[in-house]
């Protein structure tokens, strides 16, 4: 009996806390007033823009040239985007959802020829660095998945910064990071793995 009771107890506080901390999230962004398409952050000069529900689309960014950068503000398009702007990249397979810039299948450390990026499992025998594309899986609300770019890393967590994380998401977030046999994780079952460019 306590043992419920305690259970239910940590449920409705854990529950609580989740209604609390989306309140002042939301409170926030009210009280910036933003629209869809406003910058909110920002990596090396490539902005990340707000774009309120994940299935937001404002047409679709390509460049001068005809190059797809992607449906904007979705993820994809501000990874494309960093890739082509801050580390001059264009992908030989510009299209995709999110999920399939991971290829399952190919090996770690293996080049992915539709991207022209090395893929890197997770975990992987080479740690993710600064710059690296991160692949998430889809999920049974987000079938698509999601990709971001990893911004900071250390021996013990990387950070992320992400366009389209939905309504009240951050543009940054933090996973714990293990080497274990030699290998390094990134704490998340939905990661795939991530892509580099050489």
């Amino acid at each position: 009996m306590f043992k419920k009771s305690l259970t239910l107890s940590i449920l409705l506080i854990s529950t609580l806390f989740v209604f609390i901390s989306c309140d002042k999230i939301e409170q926030r962004l009210k009280s910036k007033n933003l629209k869809i398409g406003d910058k909110v952050d920002s990596l090396n000069g490539v902005y990340v823009y707000y774009n309120a529900n994940v299935g937001n689309v404002k047409g679709r960014n390509t460049t001068a040239d005809g190059y797809n950068i992607g449906l904007k503000y979705q993820c994809v398009e501000f990874v494309k985007r960093y890739y082509y702007e801050h580390l001059n990249h264009k992908m030989p397979d510009s299209y995709g959802h999110a999920k399939d810039f991971y290829e399952k299948g190919l090996g770690d450390g293996k080049r992915s020829k539709r991207r022209n990026l090395i893929q890197y499992s997770n975990p992987s025998n080479s740690k993710p660095k600064v710059d690296d594309l991160l692949v998430f899986d889809g999920t049974t609300t987000n079938k698509y998945g999601h990709v971001a770019i990893i911004s900071k890393v250390t021996d013990s967590k990387i950070e992320i910064i992400q366009q389209n994380p939905g309504r009240y998401g951050p543009s940054r977030e933090n996973f714990k990071l293990k080497q274990s046999n030699g290998k390094w994780k990134i704490g998340n079952t939905k990661i795939l793995g991530w892509l580099r460019k050489e």
